[in-house]
């Protein structure tokens, strides 16, 4: 095994974020003399400097880049298999969800349906933008993302999205205002309510465009559970998945239109690549994918 002091390599990283050796060593609160001892002898150990000085700034060298490089993914998967073993210790898992703020809350119910009530399971949800909830997921503060659109793969490569679920986009509104005989006739005479999804949204303006309608729309909204009470209150036509107005629908409240609109709209579950994956996470995963009985 190899005699890399870790100790050697905690001084190192946290001199090469602040990229000022007075700084660090007030911050950490030992003497600049100190630190300066642990950043040699962690370069003798590795025979190569991994600082250079302009002025009183330290600019990292290409090795200290590289060193920089690994020795964040050593804190982070040592920060990582501390949460897990303690998780194990006390026999109870927290599971730490973030989910888009306009994302549909029954399908946020749905896809955490099988550990709902468990009492070795701790549920925190946190919600917010997509940047926000990302960032919180690179960290490790956060061990799954809900969302309709998977993150770009230039940003954040460690990502990995599973599309845990699809849902056909179909029109829902109060019996009378689905009493036309084509989607023409509902698109033309009855007010829409559309969300500012952009899936959805681009594949509604295909639609129209297709059709070559100027359908009066009514509202746009960027949260799901705004256009659920919308549509409750008969403002119009909206244009979304079943599952967003699941218990409107099975009350009989509001209906869905029979016609096909080819739309669709993706859920994904959105992780990181870990050495110490979540259990919660794989088990909900796997029971997501599973052919519904």
């Amino acid at each position: 095994m190899s005699d890399l002091n870790y100790h050697h390599l905690r001084y190192f990283h946290e001199v090469a974020k602040d990229g000022n050796l007075t700084r660090t060593a007030e911050r950490l609160n030992i003497s600049q003399s100190a630190l300066s001892t642990q950043i040699r002898t962690l370069e003798q150990r590795i025979g190569q400097p991994l600082f250079e000085r302009r002025g009183r700034q330290l600019l990292l060298t290409e090795v200290g880049l590289v060193a920089l490089d690994y020795s964040e993914r050593i804190f982070e998967a040592g920060e990582e298999l501390v949460a897990t073993l303690r998780q194990a210790t006390v026999g109870r898992q927290t599971l730490r969800v973030g989910a888009i703020s306009t994302l549909s809350r029954n399908f946020q119910i749905g896809f955490l349906a099988p550990v709902i009530g468990r009492k070795d399971v701790e549920i925190v949800l946190r919600s917010g933008n997509a940047a926000m909830l990302f960032e919180a997921l690179q960290s490790m503060a956060l061990d799954v993302v809900l969302t309709t659109e998977p993150p770009a793969r230039d940003v954040f490569s460690s990502f990995i999205a599973h599309r845990v679920a699809e849902q056909k986009v179909l029109l829902h509104g109060t019996p009378h205002r689905l009493r036309h005989a084509t989607l023409e006739e509902v698109l033309t005479q009855e007010p829409v309510i559309l969300p500012t999804d952009s899936s959805i949204r681009t594949g509604f303006d295909s639609l129209i465009s297709r059709l070559g309608l100027r359908p009066q729309v009514v509202a746009e909204v960027d949260d799901m559970a705004m256009i659920r009470l919308l549509a409750r209150e008969d403002a119009g036509i909206a244009i979304t998945p079943a599952v967003v107005l699941a218990d409107e629908l099975r009350e009989g409240l509001l209906m869905s239109a029979p016609f096909d609109l080819d739309i669709v709209e993706d859920f994904y579950a959105v992780t990181s690549q870990r050495r110490f994956p979540n259990p919660v996470v794989t088990e909900l995963l796997e029971k997501a994918r599973a052919p519904a009985k």
